[in-house]
């Protein structure tokens, strides 16, 4: 009979967001199962180590399961000691770097942690500016830079236009604003002015009524702004001002961050930065 709970462990050297990533991805396979995660970075000397195989067989114990591994870890003798654990161990660079070497010819560098370290300075100091764009760019704000962006996303307040920003620049360097359609441009029928001259980099967000009540029924609670009829009202609307301006859409209702995300650069053909 399988388990229906499970501690599962991202060990790594270095801050733990590519194990996190790749564990994720095969987690998500599993309905049921419920995971209790715990993330162990800078595992990178054989005490810390220790440390972390002491934790994993605490969880063991607790729960008489053994529980799952998914490690990121260059240094073997770290490797080593990490397999002691009675766990399920499943070594991501041991599956991956072993045959690269050998179909490259080369040994690779064993560096720690060089996904995310800021060796490549240019490439770093262009997603930490995307960010700040964004920052400065959300919600309306710093209209007068606009033109600088790669995508300006629009929709209703609430439909996920900053998040969606925010994960673009920070995983992709793209530079993104977002602008709000509020009541006013939809009694004008016409978009603001300050995004009316790049509707060649505009991006729509829509959503459904129901779950944009909801979600500003959390923000402001039995407001005339959390209203179902006035959300219904702003997205009938907004829609149409997309249509008549020709901008393409996507509902965001039932999506990830990562999936909107992915679906914009796919949309306006721009180019994912990899770091």
């Amino acid at each position: 009979m399988p388990q229906r709970s499970r501690t599962v462990f991202f060990v790594s050297d270095g801050t733990g967001i590519t194990a996190e990533m790749l564990g994720h991805s095969l987690l998500t396979q599993f309905e049921g199962i419920e995971f209790t995660q715990v993330v162990v970075p800078f595992v990178d000397t054989a005490a810390k180590a220790e440390e972390c195989l002491a934790r994993i067989e605490e969880a063991k114990a607790r729960s008489q399961v053994r529980p799952i591994v998914f490690c990121t870890l260059i240094d073997d003798s770290v490797r080593t000691l990490l397999r002691r654990a009675d766990a399920l161990v499943l070594d991501f660079f041991e599956g991956f770097i072993n045959p690269l070497e050998v179909e490259f010819s080369t040994r690779s560098s064993h560096a720690v942690g060089r996904s995310h370290s800021v060796a490549h300075n240019k490439e770093y100091q262009e997603r930490i500016e995307a960010v700040n764009y964004a920052l400065a760019h959300d919600d309306g704000l710093g209209s007068r830079e606009l033109a600088r962006a790669d995508v300006i996303l629009v929709g209703v307040s609430r439909s996920g236009k900053t998040p969606t920003c925010l994960y673009m620049a920070l995983q992709f360097g793209i530079k993104a604003a977002n602008y709000p359609l509020t009541p006013d441009d939809f009694e004008r029928a016409e978009l603001p002015g300050a995004i009316a001259s790049h509707v060649g980099k505009l991006f729509g967000l829509t959503i459904t009524p129901e779950r944009l009540s909801e979600i500003r029924q959390e923000r402001r609670p039995d407001s005339r702004y959390a209203r179902l009829d006035n959300c219904r009202y702003e997205v009938e609307e907004a829609e149409k001002l997309m249509r008549r301006y020709g901008i393409q859409w996507l509902n965001s209702t039932t999506r990830s961050i990562e999936e909107i995300a992915t679906k914009v650069l796919q949309a306006v053909k721009l180019e994912r930065r990899a770091y």
